[in-house]
């Protein structure tokens, strides 16, 4: 599993981020290391509404947003990960 994550204040820290997926999807060809880009998600931590998308992309494919991951949701609650957890412990 891989996570990179920025504050992003403005449109610069999203350009940066953006070359840092970048330079990981050039690390990963030369390493020989398989990244699933459909996998990923892009996923905004904040408490106001936003309605710009975020366009972020890997290996020349969009990264769909979401609202929450495996570990942590959008509205900054471990509740997602909470019951994961305790659905995998349960197996």
């Amino acid at each position: 599993m891989c996570n990179l994550q920025k504050k992003n204040i403005n449109n610069e820290d999203m350009k940066i981020l953006q070359k840092d997926l970048d330079r990981l999807g050039e690390w990963a060809v030369e390493n020989g290391m398989k990244i699933n880009p459909i996998k990923c998600k892009a996923v905004r931590f904040t408490r106001t509404r936003v309605k710009d998308p975020l366009n972020y992309s890997l290996m020349d494919t969009l990264i769909p947003e979401a609202s929450s991951c495996k570990y942590l949701r959008s509205d900054l609650s471990w509740a997602d990960q909470v019951k994961y957890t305790i659905k995998s412990n349960t197996r």
